[in-house]
């Protein structure tokens, strides 16, 4: 049984950053694909970035050249550094560990507002 608890999100200004943390236990990060996910009201849920076990990205275009996912196998943690903060990634950020038989933590609450 794997389990992710997600932290880090709050409110912030346009323009602002926060950075997402996801910390696994019951199985290594480092050797499955790890993913953010965000869900608007009203939308479905859609993929955000996702790193490999060899630790190859991948980004929406939404967030290219914004967003930053990073891991720590040493902490068994996945981060997503998210800078230039728009209205529209208003959303709650989830994180998903694996990819056919897959794990989801209870999200954390980006808002994103003056």
């Amino acid at each position: 049984q794997v389990k992710l608890v997600e932290s880090g999100g709050g409110l912030v200004q346009p323009g602002g950053s926060l950075r997402l943390s996801c910390a696994a236990s019951g199985s290594a990060v480092r050797f499955n694909t790890m993913s953010w996910y965000r869900q608007a009201p009203g939308s479905q849920r859609e993929l955000v970035a996702s790193i490999t076990g060899p630790g190859i990205t991948i980004y929406a275009d939404s967030v290219k050249g914004r967003f930053t996912m990073s891991r720590d196998n040493a902490k068994n943690t996945v981060y997503l550094q998210m800078n230039s903060l728009k209205p529209e990634d208003t959303a709650v950020y989830y994180c998903k560990f694996g990819v056919l038989n897959s794990y989801w933590g209870q999200g954390t609450q980006v808002t994103v507002s003056s």
